[in-house]
């Protein structure tokens, strides 16, 4: 990437709603790296959050909100370098991506064998340094407020440090607790 990233630090709280039986392993990226993503091909690991507990709903229900699943909801603390807001116009003008080509349909792209732009996209900002973007919700019944964090890089240490908020040790410690999943 011949453009040097506007790469900033991101200091708060996040939110991810998921599956009950990743509950082991709230810090994972595998379910990504299972199934794929926006931002991530099958295969690579990628942490999907977002930056409101509203906005982590509408992510996990999918678009179907009368027919809510079960799910573990979690709240992580995040103190991250390297973090690129993908929300801001001059941001996505410096590295040439623009609204219509975050919100590609990227598993009918990939379902069908073509380019995916925001895989792409995530190719070229993690060559470039970036550990992960802030961009908007493109989930149903969005607003232009929801926002998501995608990590590419994260750990318990800094630079890109998160950590599950889980202060009374509620969360299960391994998979036994889900014999089926």
């Amino acid at each position: 990437m011949s453009v040097t990233l506007p790469l900033s630090r991101f200091d708060g709280v996040v939110y991810r709603a998921h599956h009950p039986a990743w509950a082991y392993d709230p810090e994972s990226g595998e379910g990504a790296r299972i199934h794929g993503g926006r931002f991530n091909r099958v295969g690579m690991p990628c942490f999907y959050a977002a930056l409101s507990l509203e906005t982590a709903w509408l992510e996990a229900q999918q678009g179907f909100a009368f027919k809510a699943q079960p799910l573990t909801i979690c709240s992580y603390r995040a103190e991250l370098s390297d973090i690129l807001d993908l929300t801001d116009l001059d941001t996505r003008e410096a590295v040439e991506v623009n609204l219509t080509q975050l919100g590609c349909a990227w598993e009918r792209l990939a379902g069908e064998r073509k380019p995916v732009p925001t895989w792409e996209l995530a190719d070229r900002l993690i060559d470039g340094g970036c550990a992960g973007v802030i961009v908007p919700s493109f989930a149903s019944r969005a607003t232009p407020q929801d926002r998501n964090l995608v990590l590419w890089s994260w750990s318990r240490s800094p630079p890109h440090r998160l950590q599950v908020v889980d202060d009374n040790q509620r969360l299960p410690r391994d998979q036994s607790s889900w014999p089926n999943a």
